[in-house]
């Protein structure tokens, strides 16, 4: 892909699970062909064994740098083209917990992406989000819902040929970490029960591998300002304990309802009512486009493969249709997701207030 061709990436985030993937996809094979990929991370063990990784490949460089430091992003920023900041406090309970580090990190760290990318004059910056910015009932949600406004306001009054800033917003990965499918598993290798909040909630899911390639696709896409909903199957929770169930063992394992916890929701958002006014429909993506259109009178939303300039409905999972439970078996069949679970792996599922209920 030319946009990747002979081009310096930054990859923040680079030990987690898109982070990591965003690396293994950029550097293999021909597809993108960078000159150069700079991996940053605050784990310093993690990092190191991603450096082992790529100790063979003279592109890949990785250094220990934390987003909250503003000054150490302006330097590894200079001479790079572009940057895909995956970085983020991620879990819900611990942003709960300590709200005001998932602001240090989530908030203040995306404004020190913009103002080292506008200092180095980079040329796109793409902030990943998540479906808990729409309509968000968590602080992690609330943060990531903010980083997103940062992006498109630092678009509207960024120089002439300042960065294009853009975000993409997606939902569960399965398979990442944090994932239900690892405590499914565990469940399913101790012989059961599989617990389930609520037998009717819905998810939007991919794999790790698709996400990746849909947040390269969206730095492809990216006009500045916008926000990219990425499109994605859909499943009932209890359908995926089932096809899970039938894929890893020949016992009859009971699936129980445990209830859902205070701030859960039942269904998944990727656009709201609000955002559909504002939205275009592309062949892999909705695109969100600034509500405060008039101080982006420079940029044209052009894109190459329109499917339709007017968006009726909110994307919502329950407004989707499920895939069946063979269909689930295929995908995770298809994308190694039912690989030997670990016994030992925690399989009870944690909510905020727990621990402090038993005080």
């Amino acid at each position: 892909m030319k946009v990747f061709e002979g081009k310096s990436i930054l990859v923040t985030g680079s030990c987690g699970t898109i982070g990591s993937e965003l690396i293994q996809q950029l550097l293999n094979g021909d597809l993108y062909n960078p000159k150069e990929v700079i991996g940053i991370d605050n784990d310093e063990s993690a990092l190191f064994f991603q450096d082992q990784l790529f100790l063979n490949e003279t592109r890949a460089s990785f250094f220990v740098t934390d987003i909250r430091d503003c000054n150490e992003l302006c330097n590894k920023m200079r001479g790079v083209d572009i940057v895909i900041h995956t970085a983020a406090l991620k879990h819900v309970v611990l942003c709960e917990r300590s709200p005001e580090q998932a602001v240090k990190t989530n908030i203040v760290g995306v404004q020190n992406i913009i103002t080292a990318a506008n200092i180095n004059n980079v040329k796109i910056v793409l902030f990943t989000s998540s479906d808990k910015a729409v309509n968000p009932t968590n602080v992690m949600g609330t943060t990531k819902l903010m980083g997103e406004r940062l992006m498109t306001a630092a678009n509207s009054s960024k120089r002439e040929n300042g960065p294009i800033f853009s975000s993409t917003r997606f939902g569960n990965v399965l398979g990442s970490n944090g994932s239900v499918v690892p405590i499914f598993g565990a469940q399913i290798s101790k012989g059961g029960p599989v617990t389930l909040t609520d037998k009717n909630m819905t998810r939007f899911v991919m794999s790790v591998e698709e996400a990746v390639e849909l947040v390269l696709n969206s730095v492809l896409e990216a006009k500045g300002g916008e926000v990219f909903v990425t499109k994605m199957p859909v499943i009932r929770i209890e359908d995926l304990a089932l096809a899970m169930i039938q894929e890893l063992s020949s016992e009859n394992i009971n699936i129980i309802e445990i209830g859902s916890k205070p701030g859960e929701k039942l269904y998944e958002e990727l656009m709201s009512d609000e955002e559909t006014r504002r939205t275009v429909e592309l062949d892999k993506f909705f695109s969100i486009l600034p509500a405060f259109r008039g101080i982006y009178s420079n940029i044209t939303y052009d894109y190459p493969r329109i499917i339709s300039n007017l968006v009726k409905n909110p994307y919502v999972s329950e407004q989707q249709v499920s895939l069946k439970v063979n269909e689930i078996r295929s995908f995770l069949r298809n994308n190694n997701l039912l690989n030997a679970f670990d016994v030992d792996t925690k399989d009870t599922r944690y909510w905020p207030g727990d621990k402090e209920q038993k005080k």
